[in-house]
C-alpha cells in the first residue's frame, strides 16, 4: 500500500491559508489514506526569507485580493469578514503571539490544532476579533474543548524559548522546501514530494496524490 500525505504549512494571518485548511480537512473523510499533517508556521518569517510582498503593500492587487476572497468565500462556503482595518490586522498587529499559541497547542494538545486554528481564523477573518491577547486565545481555546487550567498552561508555554523555536524551525523548513508565502502545501507519495502554492491548486495535488477532486465539498463544513 502506498504511503501518501500532506503537509500544510500555514499562518492564520492569512484568509486563503483557511480556504486551503478547511478543504483540505474536509477531504479527510474522502481521502482516508492520505495523512493530513498540519504545519503552523509563522508567514512574517517566510516572506522576510523570501524576501516576498504581501499582495495588499500592491494597492491594485490588494484591492482584488479583497474582491477575490468575497467570491472564494462563498464559493467554498467558508464565511469571511474582511476586518475593518486590514492594514492594521495584518501588519500592525500580526500573527507571531497566536502562532505562538497556535505551535504550543500543537505541541502540547495537537489533537486541538484543527480546532484551535478555526476558532483562531474565526475570530480575525469572520467576526473580526483580536488574535493578539491572552484573552483571545483563552476565548478561541474554550470554543475548542479546552479547559481553564489547560489554557492556563498553553498561554505560558506560548511565550517560552522551546515554543519559539519550533515554531522557527517549521518557518525555517517551510522556507527550505521554497516557500515563499501562505498556504504552502507539500504532497508526498511513497517518498516524491511536489510543492504547491496557495488554495487553488487542489486538482493538480489530486492528481499528484492519485486523488479525485469532486470540488469543496461544502457538505462537510464545520462552520
Amino acid at each position: 500500500m502506498s504511503r501518501k500525505s500532506i503537509e500544510l504549512f500555514y499562518d492564520v494571518i492569512s484568509p486563503y491559508s483557511w480556504f486551503a485548511f478547511e478543504l483540505l480537512t474536509r477531504y479527510k473523510v474522502k481521502w482516508t489514506d492520505v495523512e493530513l499533517k498540519l504545519k503552523p508556521f509563522f508567514l512574517g518569517g517566510v516572506m522576510k526569507g523570501a524576501e516576498n510582498k504581501a499582495p495588499a503593500t500592491v494597492p491594485a492587487k490588494g484591492k482584488y485580493s479583497f474582491l477575490d476572497m468575497k467570491r472564494l468565500s462563498s464559493f467554498y462556503n467558508i464565511p469571511i469578514k474582511m476586518p475593518a482595518n486590514p492594514p492594521e490586522v495584518m501588519f500592525v498587529k500580526g500573527s507571531i503571539k497566536a502562532m505562538r499559541f497556535l505551535t504550543a497547542v500543537d505541541m502540547i494538545h495537537p489533537e486541538k490544532t484543527e480546532d484551535v486554528s478555526r476558532e483562531l481564523w474565526r475570530r480575525i477573518w469572520g467576526k473580526d476579533e483580536d488574535i493578539t491577547e491572552a484573552k483571545s486565545f483563552r476565548e478561541a481555546g474554550k470554543l475548542a474543548g479546552l479547559s481553564d487550567n489547560v489554557l492556563d498552561v498553553l498561554i505560558e508555554k506560548s511565550t517560552g524559548q522551546e515554543v519559539k523555536d519550533r515554531l522557527r524551525d517549521y518557518t525555517q523548513e517551510a522556507l527550505n522546501l521554497g516557500a515563499f508565502g501562505a498556504p504552502t502545501i507539500m504532497t508526498c507519495v511513497n517518498g516524491k514530494s511536489d510543492l504547491f502554492f496557495g488554495s487553488d491548486r487542489m486538482e493538480l495535488m489530486a492528481i499528484a496524490l492519485g486523488k479525485t477532486w469532486e470540488g469543496p465539498l461544502p457538505e462537510q463544513a464545520k462552520l
